[in-house]
């Protein structure tokens, strides 16, 4: 099988990087308290029954509970808003930015596809015979804000303490007008972080998988260290890749090449940094593309491959020197485990199990290009078995497999396809009941381009 080409893959990464330097914040952040009950008891009537329910009530309830000096008190103790404060800003401006349509169109697609990617995982055909999670079984929800800390999520055990049961998910306001490839960074964050912490114990069991996996394998001692040191940044890249298939992995390559100056993922992971360096990330996202279902597999793990060999420069990981074909060995190691391994926080079944990418998703991605690429703007009808996690694939696709693709046209109508799915999502509609089918989590730490200030981690 030919070797895939990526002949637009350097137009790929300068619309990504044109949207991060677009310091457009968003709404002003709602710190007046009075001013804010107002505006939520007036925002509640446009959000869904189940919304209302899990995050609207309790999370009102806590403000009024807490009070006007409490909530200023939270507000002056974390001005870098990477703490209590940050949580709590960041609910309120996911109930009012759904409740008072800002950037209505964007935000329903971005909404539905935090919702695809948590409900495909959780759902019950997926999920059978597997207890439902310990907290949070409801999407989260989204909201813009914070440029310069890109992509991220609170889980829901941090936004419960505010009352919230379920976890809010930010994107950056330029991406909602750009950035393509950072919306495959959302399989990471919703289907990665959202789940992981989600269910009791499955971060742990997962550190202790894969330092015994690395330990057997005889490879340097940094490795077990590294690796299981970022396990929940590790993990949420292979579930990522898991529910969204190899557009996750190709995506974030282009959208992380984006946030440097040379267009080229960092070689060098330092030891206070939660997330793995970036090429291991790319060899991570390869090995674990090749154990997908699907008939193409070893091509975009091959292209993968290729793609971060050809950033890498010397290995670093903690102050130590590692050779590529060692790292390449490790990622290869971590990908099996925590895809394959049964897992006794999951009754036994494996990631692998529940969530993977199959020939019937590359069928429907297949589908959906020809909307995408289409000379002439076309209505779309949803087709059965059509998700949002497909309409992301497909945009990332188009964009970077189709020679001089016009990659902000693309984007526009993946976002009128995610619309469409919205408007017929009954999650979103008035009668929804809930089907059981601490830190904010960054995508990637430090990747900001040197004219903007560093990300909080």
């Amino acid at each position: 099988m030919p070797a895939l080409a990526l002949p637009n893959m350097k137009a790929c990464i300068e619309e990504s990087r044109l949207a991060l330097e677009d310091m457009d914040r968003g709404p002003s952040d709602p710190s007046d308290y009075h001013g804010l009950l107002d505006r939520l008891a007036g925002a509640r009537r446009r959000l869904p029954r189940l919304y209302r329910r899990v995050v609207f009530r309790p999370f009102a309830t806590e403000l009024e509970e807490m009070g006007a000096e409490e909530f200023d008190a939270i507000l002056a103790g974390d001005p870098d808003r990477d703490g209590d404060a940050g949580i709590l800003l960041d609910i309120a401006h996911a109930i009012l930015q759904n409740g008072e349509g800002y950037n209505a169109l964007a935000t329903d697609a971005f909404q539905e596809v935090v919702a695809d990617l948590y409900d495909g995982f959780l759902c019950a055909e997926d999920r059978a015979g597997v207890k439902p999670p310990d907290r949070g079984v409801v999407a989260p929800l989204v909201k813009w804000g914070s440029p310069e800390s890109g992509a991220y999520t609170w889980p829901v055990d941090a936004t419960s303490e505010f009352g919230s049961m379920a976890a809010i998910v930010n994107l950056p306001p330029s991406h909602a007008r750009g950035a393509l490839m950072g919306w495959a960074a959302l399989g990471h964050e919703t289907a990665g972080h959202d789940i992981l912490h989600a269910d009791d114990g499955l971060l742990l069991e997962f550190k202790g998988l894969v330092h015994a996996a690395l330990a057997r394998e005889k490879l340097p001692a940094v490795f077990p260290r590294y690796w299981t040191a970022r396990i929940d940044e590790t993990a949420s890249d292979v579930l990522g890749i898991l529910n969204m298939g190899p557009a996750a992995g190709m995506g974030v390559v282009a959208y992380f090449r984006a946030f440097e100056p040379d267009s080229r993922l960092r070689s060098s992971g330092p030891g206070d940094d939660e997330h793995p360096a970036d090429v291991l990330r790319g060899f991570l996202a390869a090995e674990t593309v090749a154990l997908l279902s699907f008939a193409k597999r070893g091509v975009w793990s091959d292209a993968l491959t290729r793609e971060t060999h050809r950033d890498v420069r010397t290995i670093r990981l903690a102050g130590q020197v590692v050779s590529e074909e060692s790292a390449r060995r490790s990622a290869a190691v971590v990908a099996a485990t925590l895809a394959k391994a049964p897992l006794q926080s999951l009754e036994g079944r494996s990631l692998i199990q529940i969530q993977d990418w199959r020939n019937h998703d590359e069928n429907i991605v297949a589908e959906l290009r020809r909307v995408l690429s289409a000379a002439a703007a076309v209505r779309y009808r949803r087709g059965e078995g059509h998700y949002a996690a497909h309409a992301v694939a497909a945009g990332v696709y188009e964009a970077l497999l189709t020679r001089d693709a016009d990659v902000r046209r693309v984007f526009r109508r993946m976002l009128d396809i995610l619309k469409t799915m919205h408007n017929e999502n009954p999650g979103w509609g008035p009668l929804f009941l809930d089907r059981t089918r601490h830190g904010r989590r960054l995508a990637r730490r430090g990747h900001a381009p040197e004219a903007r200030s560093r990300p909080r981690s």
